[in-house]
């Protein structure tokens, strides 16, 4: 496959991995009220890393940010650590990734130069594709924990029995949006930074490098040597 190919598509494709990136780490449903079993669904609470909202069917909306550092726990911390990090790295690439194109010519830079910025952004994309990943999967993980907990509770522990988050149970939350869009953007990213590395590869692998060579050059006989094209009485004056 030819390198412009492929880094086009890299390219194309680390795009539309860290929009989705960004947009994943700023929404504010990355978790939603499982409201299965709820009798009144007047309000919609959903939670995100920087905002914790509720909704009600008028139509009101109010959200409560989720400032300071000490009063969450370590892995709330590690998920916003990974999608800042991702966030960062994937525009970082795809700022690289477009003076490493091809088809942008530049006076002062040569192919292999390319090549190596095409690899830097390929490594990037796909750093930034697997911190998308992992910080959806770890908040993926703690939501699955905290509604087997508050599902046991509401059903052995006092609560209305199988209800699952009723009126006088413990709230339950299930997967929201943003979830799905930090995985889906961590992906792509990935693709996308592998397909700039095998840019790298095949640019490198069509580049020839040539040697400077040197050539041998017989030096010509100006002057004739002692005893050439000399006439013959000359030669026999050489044995008198």
């Amino acid at each position: 496959m030819a390198p412009s190919v492929l880094q086009n598509g890299g390219f194309i494709l680390g795009l539309i991995g860290a929009a989705a990136l960004v947009a994943a780490t700023a929404m504010n449903n990355w978790s939603v009220k499982d409201r299965q079993g709820d009798v009144v669904t007047s309000v919609y609470t959903y939670k995100g890393l920087w905002q914790d909202c509720e909704t009600t069917s008028s139509g009101f909306n109010e959200c409560r940010p989720l400032y300071g550092l000490l009063g969450y726990t370590g892995t709330f911390q590690a998920v916003r650590a990974l999608m800042i990090v991702g966030v960062v790295l994937s525009v970082l690439g795809a700022v690289i990734s477009v003076f490493s194109l091809k088809c942008l010519t530049m006076n002062t830079m040569e192919d292999r130069t390319k090549a190596k910025m095409s690899l830097t952004a390929g490594i990037m994309f796909i750093i930034a594709g697997l911190c998308g990943i992992a910080g959806a999967s770890i908040y993926a993980n703690q939501i699955v924990s905290s509604f087997t907990m508050s599902t046991y509770n509401n059903n052995y522990g006092g609560g209305m029995m199988g209800m699952g988050g009723g009126m006088q149970g413990i709230p339950t939350y299930t997967f929201g949006p943003a979830l799905f869009v930090a995985w889906i953007g961590g992906g792509v990213l990935v693709i996308g930074g592998i397909l700039k590395s095998l840019a790298f590869k095949e640019m490198v692998k069509d580049e020839k490098l040539q040697y400077p060579g040197v050539v041998y050059k017989p030096q010509s006989r100006s002057k004739s040597e002692p005893g050439e094209h000399q006439p013959e009485g000359d030669k026999k004056n050489h044995y008198v």
